[in-house]
């Protein structure tokens, strides 16, 4: 730990896998929504959920959750700042688009248990 906070975020460094700067901060149910993504685990939110890289990402698919590197198929993306939601009712994504380039949020691993609302709030890289 390098310092302890006084509300329910947890931040990250970038990982070191990652080139550039990536680090990223989750609140309780994206803590939750972490640890079943890396064990590949079912996972349901119970609450809606905000985690948050302000600095941007080092880039990911937007259509698998376990995708490592672009590839032609995988709609790579790499994004600017962003806020990531997670909500307890997966039917609630549905009125949002899951293309990156229609300018404004969109749910990205849709159709997952890992599917979010990704909310760009600066330019991508």
């Amino acid at each position: 730990m390098l310092q302890r906070g006084t509300n329910e975020y947890t931040c990250f460094p970038t990982p070191p896998q990652l080139q550039g700067t990536a680090p990223m901060c989750m609140d309780g149910p994206w803590m939750e929504w972490a640890k079943a993504w890396m064990n590949k685990q079912p996972f349901q939110a119970k609450s809606v959920g905000i985690s948050y890289m302000l600095a941007g990402d080092g880039g990911a698919s937007n259509i698998d959750p376990y995708a490592d590197k672009p590839t032609a198929e995988n709609q790579w993306i790499v994004e600017g700042p962003h806020l990531m939601i997670i909500v307890p009712d997966p039917q609630m994504l549905d009125a949002l688009p899951t293309d990156p380039a229609v300018g404004g949020p969109y749910v990205m691993w849709k159709g997952t248990p890992y599917a979010h609302i990704m909310v760009p709030v600066g330019q991508r890289k």
